[in-house]
């Protein structure tokens, strides 16, 4: 059982505001290995019969948990699930609750309070990059090929089978626990189709027709994927131009490995990198305690920035991923700073061992890494 210090101690900092903590994330990703890492806890997992009869008496069952930590695994099996969490955030605040489900806790009716003031929600992601070294995991490219499902990366080789019963798992046990999908080919070729499509925009139109589905089928299972985390859907940053696209989203894979995986990618190359690199970028912004909004730039004249983290007084951070700083050119963030001046910029790429800023133009631009210690100014 391999420790993860960042993930705990976001739980730890989420029970200082809450009695409650929702951990949600992908199947597989590490939630129950995670949860019972935990100190002074009492683990039950909510699938079992023995834990649903034991949780029929909420009151009597909490009085008898002697431990600080009660971790309810899987909690959405439950009839009520929402009743129980209650009780114990009302008649047990010295008591920590630890909750874990594949979605967000409102995707399923079950929960019929929304316990606002009880619970904050931390999302474990795939493994990150500053995770890599206590996994053992020496090569970059070993996590862009393999993912971040520790299952995965721990392999000693790549079993493409995984992936196949990834999907059976993930679609009988989550898509069709929450949502009538009526097309299982139509839904897992959507999701095939936007892993191929990683980084790209979102067109619903052209993938109705790609998947032999419908518009309006292929938004209801777009909100279903994203809903159970199996895609991260970035929005554009507008509002200072008329050539600025303002509606169409990019989406990108949950993990690496799977994009790699859709697309028959069994080695790398330096170009297949790069685009799995904004992946693990984007799980970096995203596992950040303030959870900032994540969006994408560009114009009609097709410059683009990867990503922008809305600030302040109409400021913006931006960040570009680079596999190789030494490629890094700066006409796409001349053209967003001509719009939006203000806010500071970044520049990502693994190969950079010591932080360092440079001046280019106008431009201030701070060249960083994902697991240098030194990169403070990313997590927001």
């Amino acid at each position: 059982m391999l420790p993860r210090p960042f993930w705990t101690q976001r739980i730890e900092e989420a029970w200082k505001k809450a009695p409650i903590v929702w951990l949600s994330g992908v199947r597989r990703v590490g939630k129950t290995t995670l949860v019972r890492s935990l100190p002074d806890a009492r683990y039950l997992n909510c699938d079992l019969p023995s834990s649903a009869q034991a949780l029929a008496d909420p009151e009597a069952f909490l009085r008898s948990v002697d431990t600080r930590v009660l971790i309810l695994d899987e909690i959405h099996q439950l009839p009520d699930p929402s009743r129980v969490l209650k009780i114990a955030a009302d008649e047990f605040p010295k008591l920590r609750v630890i909750a874990t489900g594949s979605s967000t806790l409102a995707a399923t009716t079950k929960f019929r309070d929304s316990l606002t003031g009880r619970k904050r929600t931390v999302h474990l992601l795939p493994v990150l990059a500053l995770e890599l070294e206590a996994f053992g995991i020496r090569d970059i490219k070993d996590r862009l090929l393999r993912g971040g499902l520790p299952g995965a990366l721990l392999d000693e080789v790549v079993d493409p089978g995984l992936y196949a019963e990834w999907v059976d798992s993930y679609f009988a046990r989550d898509v069709q626990e929450l949502f009538r999908v009526e097309k299982r080919s139509g839904f897992l070729l959507l999701l095939e189709t936007l892993l191929r499509q990683n980084g790209g925009l979102l067109s619903a139109v052209s993938l109705a027709r790609s998947c032999g589905v419908s518009r309006p089928t292929v938004m209801n299972y777009l909100e279903a994927l994203e809903t159970t985390f199996a895609i991260h859907v970035i929005r554009p940053f507008h509002g200072g131009g008329a050539q600025e696209l303002v509606k169409q989203p990019k989406v990108y894979g949950f993990d690496s490995g799977f994009v790699a995986h859709a697309r028959g990618w069994t080695e790398l190359r330096p170009e297949d990198c790069g685009q799995l690199w904004e992946n693990l970028v984007l799980e970096h912004l995203l596992a950040q305690p303030a959870q900032p909004e994540i969006c994408y730039w560009r114009d009609k004249q097709q410059h683009e920035v990867d990503f922008v983290i809305p600030r302040p007084r109409g400021a913006c951070d931006a960040i570009e991923c680079k596999w190789d700083a030494r490629r890094f050119h700066t006409r796409n963030l001349r053209a967003m700073r001509a719009v939006h001046p203000r806010g500071r910029n970044f520049v990502l790429a693994p190969g950079v061992r010591e932080t360092y800023s440079r001046t280019v133009g106008e431009l201030e631009i701070t060249f960083t890494n994902l697991h240098l210690d030194d990169d403070a100014a990313l997590r927001y």
